[in-house]
């Protein structure tokens, strides 16, 4: 399995984790022939966001995607297409470093999540990591709920974000009479990413499937489960911290339209670089060798293309400049490969939620000749980005002779981008 990503070492990351994101329900609530994990969200849709919640907060050394189960091969292949589309809509999930594994659900909420924790169990339960459960149709949550979770679960085995209710609650009897006067405090409605122990809870599972299929009684929420098939004695009850109001699942067609999607920040940024051409240097530019007798002097490998597009997208993201994440004065950036350093700055700035619109780019370059090259540019670009090329421009302008572009004395770069969140 390849790596799955990210700011672990912002989170100070230790345990090992996977993760499993259900989509196996028929959305019956949403209206004929609607998916609502499938429903386009933020560029993608509200599965892939909900995803790369996760891929954006903790290292996952895998993901399992849980789509529908359907009875014949033929249906079995057009679910498990539709659920790929969906994830794979947002190009973020595109880059090699994300490979889930897609899983077919069972019948039930419990039986689609005993058939992932089954896969996992099988391929992780030697190491006994923490397993993350989450509703594929909750694509708000934020790195903050995660890290609360996964520590709580670290520390205890067992943890669940909930939410007290605002209003007071009462227990009615089977003719809609009060029957009980509950305390608000001791109350809580809890949400998903639930985080257990692979191993007891996967055990846990396996002995709720067996009351399930003797009782006819099955259990639609994993802390339950938890609470009544793991031992006492050895494990801890589950730890509920404060979730948010924003994590809410989305069950209606009206429950896309977010308050979160209506505040929707879109920022521009422009990016500038300069540098001389000198002989014995290589001419880089977008990542790109481009052959010439001339190339960028500076103190990493001089790329001025991927200079400019680093500083547009710190810029329109208020995260600084070139200069601050990588000093000149500090030699471990000398010859550094710029590709290396765009795709730093970008995984801080995506951590913070911001993807991006376009980006559009100005060559000032005398000889040689840019056009040949400009697709393969655009190409390597967009792979350090991981979008699409056709959100990637550039263009190339000469110095008609005149001043130190002219002369092909140097090269310089503009570059200006839009980012959205």
């Amino acid at each position: 399995m390849t790596e799955m990503t990210t700011s672990n070492q912002n989170l100070g990351q230790q345990e090992k984790c996977v993760l499993i994101v259900l989509a196996a329900g028929a959305s019956t609530r949403m209206g004929k022939g609607i998916k609502k994990e499938y429903l386009p969200l933020n560029g993608g849709t509200v599965l892939s966001c909900a995803v790369k919640s996760f891929l954006q907060a903790l290292h996952f050394e895998t993901v399992c995607i849980v789509y529908p189960f359907a009875n014949t091969q033929e249906e079995q292949q057009a679910n498990i297409e539709a659920c790929q589309k969906a994830v794979f809509s947002d190009s973020y999930l595109k880059t090699p470093l994300t490979s889930p594994i897609f899983i077919s659900g069972g019948a039930s909420r419990r039986e689609s999540v005993c058939k992932a924790l089954d896969k996992l169990y099988t391929d992780f339960g030697a190491e006994d990591p923490l397993v993350f459960i989450h509703d594929g149709a909750r694509p708000f949550l934020d790195k903050d709920l995660i890290k609360r979770t996964f520590d709580a679960a670290s520390e205890t085995g067992a943890a669940v974000p909930g939410l007290q209710p605002v209003d007071t609650q009462k227990e009615l009897d089977e003719n809609g009479f009060i029957k009980r006067h509950l305390t608000r405090a001791q109350l809580c409605a809890v949400q998903t990413p639930q985080v257990f122990r692979l191993k007891p809870i996967y055990e846990a599972h396996l002995k709720a499937a067996e009351q399930a299929s003797l009782t006819g009684k099955d259990f639609t929420d994993d802390t339950e489960i938890w609470d009544l098939f793991t031992d006492p004695k050895i494990y801890s009850r589950v730890k509920v911290v404060a979730g948010s109001s924003e994590n809410k699942k989305i069950t209606y067609k009206q429950d896309i339209n977010s308050e979160k999607e209506q505040q929707k920040m879109i920022r521009t940024g422009l990016g500038y670089d300069k540098h001389i051409l000198t002989e014995g240097r290589k001419l880089m530019l977008g990542g790109v060798e481009i052959p010439s007798q001339k190339g960028e002097a500076g103190h990493s490998d001089g790329d001025v293309l991927l200079h400019a597009i680093t500083d547009a997208l710190l810029g329109a993201s208020a995260m600084g400049d070139i200069g601050a994440y990588f000093p000149p004065s500090e030699q471990k950036w000398k010859d550094a490969d710029s590709k290396m350093l765009l795709a730093t700055v970008w995984k801080d700035i995506t951590s913070k939620g911001w993807k991006l619109g376009n980006l559009d780019c100005v060559i000032a370059l005398e000889s040689p000749k840019f056009l040949p090259y400009r697709d393969k540019v655009r190409e390597s670009i967009a792979e350090i980005l991981g979008c699409q090329t056709e959100q990637v421009f550039v263009k190339a302008k000469t110095g008609e002779k005149i001043g130190d572009i002219g002369k092909g004395l140097a090269v310089e770069t503009w570059a200006t981008c839009l980012l959205e969140k």
